[in-house]
């Protein structure tokens, strides 16, 4: 087998679950960009408030925020987020996201 270098493994750096009103349901978050509870919390608010407006029920949608790629969903009352740096493919990202929207879906079936 080969070896794979960090390089070339995709990095998600976040994977946040909000409601209607931009509160947590569920979040992970994989690096150290935010190191404080507060400083999460804001990423968390600014990332609800620009993408608020956006109409992403149907399928995923993408855009930068502070030099990171944030590809999202909205199902029913929930908000489905997947951050990555700015130099990550957005197509593996989104699957990233559509396979956490998926699971929790059949979860709360």
């Amino acid at each position: 087998m080969g070896e794979f270098s960090k390089a070339s493994c995709p990095s998600v750096k976040n994977i946040l679950l909000l409601d209607s009103e931009g509160k947590r349901v569920a979040v992970k978050y994989f690096s150290d960009d935010w190191p404080t509870n507060a400083s999460r919390l804001t990423f968390e608010k600014s990332i609800f408030t620009k993408t608020l407006k956006t109409n992403a029920r149907s399928e995923a949608e993408i855009t930068l925020l502070d030099g990171y790629i944030i590809v999202y969903k909205f199902v029913h009352d929930l908000h489905f987020f997947v951050t990555a740096g700015d130099d990550e493919n957005e197509l593996i990202i989104s699957n990233v996201l559509q396979g956490f929207a998926d699971s929790v879906g059949l979860l709360l079936r």
